[in-house]
């Protein structure tokens, strides 16, 4: 019998200061039986620095691992074009060169332990693609993971190249940097 995934449901106050957003945003989000915790919550802090782009409300989580030819995260137009499709962890420049071809916009959001040799390795290569790629703090990231719940309300606060999240445990700042 295969392993079903586990469910979380995020309540969530964003207050986006770089784009001047202030949406209330209930998200449900599939853990994949072989996602890490880690990986997941990388997902939902993407899709809460991309929902300033979501006016008509059509940015999705996909089926993720489960399906290989799809991102994490993708916008897609009325038309089902893909405006914007968006990548967790250290895809393969020929996954990025296709998704590519297929969307408006490409980024990747890269988090773990083994990305720093992942983005030195690749970087070359990645800079003729017209992708944004944007790397968390390892360490950052593990702390909140570990806080986190099934069902949780949070407060997220997007500042510059921060994020400040307050659980109902704690409040954590969480950065990223731009790599290209």
């Amino acid at each position: 019998m295969a392993l079903k995934p586990t469910i979380y449901k995020f309540n969530i106050a964003l207050a986006d200061l770089n784009h001047h957003h202030y949406p209330n945003l209930q998200l449900t989000l599939a853990q994949h039986p072989s996602e890490t915790v880690e990986r997941m919550l990388v997902r939902l802090l993407a899709y809460c620095l991309h929902s300033h782009e979501n006016a008509d409300e059509r940015m999705a989580f996909t089926k993720g691992l489960s399906a290989i030819e799809e991102p994490d995260i993708w916008h897609k137009g009325y038309d089902d074009q893909i405006n914007m499709w968006i990548d967790i962890g250290e895809p393969s420049f020929d996954r990025m060169k296709k998704a590519c071809r297929l969307a408006k916009k490409t980024i990747i959001y890269s988090f773990n332990s083994k990305s720093d040799v992942w983005w030195k390795q690749g970087q070359e290569q990645f800079s003729g693609l017209p992708i944004s790629v944007i790397g968390f703090n390892w360490l950052q990231i593990q702390d909140l993971a570990a806080q986190i719940e099934r069902t949780a309300t949070w407060s997220i606060t997007i500042s510059d190249e921060s994020l400040f999240i307050s659980t109902k445990a704690m409040q954590v700042e969480t950065a990223w940097r731009i790599l290209q």
